[in-house]
C-alpha cells in the first residue's frame, strides 16, 4: 500500500447516509480529514462519492408521490449541489480544491469520449484539484445506468491508471458466510485465481443499489488488470489512513494485483463488454488459441458465425462454440466485411491482439 501513488476511493451510500435517510455529515467530514491527510503524504486521490440522493431527500419535499426514477432525478439534481458544497467547505478548511465530475455509462463506450473524460481528470490532478465523481442521475437512462457506484469506481480506476481502488461500505469485507454469523471469518487476502463466488451473498443492504456481488466482480477484474482492490468498512475511524499505513492490523479484504499490468487500451476494452454492438463466435481451435498464453489475434479462419451489426472500431464480444463468452475486442473491420471473410485463411485479423481482452 505504501507504494501506491494514485488511489481511487469509493464511498458508498451506506457510509454517507444515516439510518433515517439523511446525509451523514459526520462520516463525510471524517473521510475528508483522511483524504486531506493522504494528500499531505503526496498521494493523488480521486473520490467517487455517493450521497447526492440523501442530500436531496433532506431538502426537497415532493408535492405528490413520484416513481423511483423521478424521485432519483429530483433528489440527485438538488442533492448534488448540496453534496459538492459540503465537500467544498470541508476540503476548503485544508486549502484543498475539489472539482465535480458527473458522468454517464455512455461516456465509457466511445473511445474519444473516454479519452476526453480521462484528459479532463488528468488535468485536474496535475493542478492539485481533487476530482469528486458521481453518476449524472438526471440524464442517465434507466437501462443504461451503472449498476451502482462500485461499477463506476472500477471504470474510473481503470481509466485513470490507479494503483489502488478502495471501496468503502458498511462491512469489513468478504466473509466466509453472513457477516452477522459469529462463525463467519473475514477473508483478508485474495490471490489471482482465487474463486470466492461461493461466499458472495446475492443481497443488497441499506441505501445502495448494488451488493457484494458487484464489488467482487469489479475487484476480480481490476486485480487481473494489475490494480490492487480493497473492500473495507467506511464507518471505522481512520479507515483510509489505517489501510494505507497500517493495513496488517486493519480489517479488510484485499485483492492482490497481477504482476504485469495490462495496457491502457486493453483496460478500456476489458470494461467495455456491456457496450458491444455484436457477437463473434469461434470454433474450438480458435478458442483454444485465444485462451492460451501466446499473443494471438482473432483471424477469420477461426470464426464460425456472427450476430449483430457494427462499424470498424466498435466493441464486439467473443463466444466459443458452446456460447460461453470468452472475451471482448475492438473490431478492425465492420460486420458486413467480417461476414464475407468468415472461415477464410490469409485475411487480416478481425480483432488484433493489441485490442483484444480475454476473460
Amino acid at each position: 500500500m505504501k507504494q501506491s501513488r494514485r488511489i481511487v476511493v469509493k464511498v458508498g451510500s451506506n457510509v454517507l447516509t444515516r439510518a433515517d435517510g439523511r446525509p451523514n455529515v459526520t462520516n463525510m467530514s471524517a473521510i475528508v480529514d483522511q483524504v486531506a491527510h493522504l494528500r499531505q503524504q503526496g498521494l493523488e486521490i480521486i473520490l467517487v462519492s455517493s450521497g447526492a440522493v440523501a442530500c436531496g431527500r433532506s431538502v426537497v419535499k415532493p408535492s405528490k408521490k413520484l416513481d423511483s426514477v423521478a424521485q432519483r432525478q429530483i433528489f440527485s439534481a438538488v442533492g448534488q449541489i448540496k453534496l459538492l458544497n459540503t465537500y467544498h467547505s470541508l476540503f476548503g478548511e485544508y486549502g484543498l480544491i475539489v472539482g465535480q465530475v458527473l458522468t454517464q455509462k455512455e461516456n465509457f463506450s466511445s473511445r474519444s469520449a473516454y479519452l476526453n473524460q480521462r484528459s479532463c481528470m488528468q488535468v485536474m490532478l496535475e493542478n492539485g484539484v481533487i476530482p469528486i465523481v458521481n453518476e449524472n442521475d438526471t440524464a442517465s437512462m434507466t437501462e443504461l445506468m451503472f449498476t451502482d457506484n462500485d461499477e463506476l469506481s472500477g471504470l474510473i480506476a481503470a481509466m485513470m491508471d490507479a494503483d489502488t481502488l478502495i471501496i468503502l461500505s458498511n462491512i469489513d469485507g468478504i466473509f466466509t458466510g453472513s457477516p452477522d454469523d459469529p462463525e463467519s471469518t473475514l477473508i483478508g487476502k485474495v490471490a489471482i485465481g482465487d474463486d470466492l463466488s461461493q461466499y458472495i451473498l446475492a443481497t443488497k443492504s441499506g441505501f445502495g443499489r448494488g451488493g457484494m456481488g458487484t464489488k467482487y466482480g469489479i475487484a476480480r477484474k481490476l486485480a487481473d488488470e494489475g490494480v490492487r482492490v480493497i473492500i473495507a468498512n467506511g464507518n471505522r475511524p481512520n479507515i483510509l489512513s489505517d489501510l494505507i499505513f497500517n493495513s496488517d492490523s486493519t480489517p479488510h479484504t484485499e485483492f492482490e494485483p497481477a504482476d504485469e499490468p495490462i495496457s491502457h487500451i486493453k483496460r478500456w476494452i476489458a470494461h467495455s463488454d456491456s457496450f458491444a454492438k455484436g457477437r463473434i463466435y469461434v470454433n474450438a481451435k480458435a478458442a483454444e488459441a485465444l485462451a492460451g498464453d501466446r499473443a494471438v489475434s482473432l483471424l477469420p479462419v477461426g470464426i464460425t458465425h456472427i450476430e449483430g451489426e457494427w462499424e470498424e472500431g466498435d466493441i464486439v464480444n467473443i463466444f466459443d462454440d458452446n456460447s460461453n463468452q470468452m472475451g471482448v475486442g475492438r473490431a478492425s473491420v465492420d460486420s458486413a466485411t467480417t461476414l464475407t471473410l468468415v472461415g477464410q485463411r490469409g485475411s487480416r485479423p478481425i480483432i488484433h491482439y493489441d485490442y483484444l481482452f480475454m476473460d
